[in-house]
């Protein structure tokens, strides 16, 4: 499998970064243990995956937090980010990693600073 359909119709490949009950993923293909995972963008790669036996599992999964979910646009994950850096749960250097994978400027230390303003 080298594509993943997310529930909400969108494919998206192991490059991709879509956003899974808040926060941003990566598909990444199964191997005997699950059939793929979900890889957190910055704590991915180890334990936090999340494996799937399939795609129906990810269904029942989808959006049960009410949270939108899918690929965003450079706009959409600009808001997403404004939005994480107001809430304690991540630190600057989480989202700046982030920011740096989904293609989006992170700003320096000013910048988060005159967000906060905003």
């Amino acid at each position: 499998m080298e594509t993943l359909e997310l529930p909400n119709g969108e494919t998206v490949t192991p490059e991709d970064v879509f956003l899974f009950g808040g926060y941003p993923y990566r598909f990444v293909p199964g191997d005997d243990a699950a059939a793929f995972y979900l890889s957190p963008l910055y704590w991915g790669g180890g334990e936090m995956d999340i494996p799937f036996d399939d795609r129906e599992q990810l269904a029942d999964q989808w959006g049960e937090d009410g949270r939108a979910t899918g690929t965003l646009s450079e706009p959409e994950w600009e808001d997403w980010l404004v939005e994480a850096r107001a809430q304690e749960q991540f630190d600057d250097e989480e989202l700046d990693a982030v920011a740096r994978e989904v293609g989006v400027d992170a700003g320096g230390p000013l910048r988060r600073l005159l967000r906060r303003f905003r």
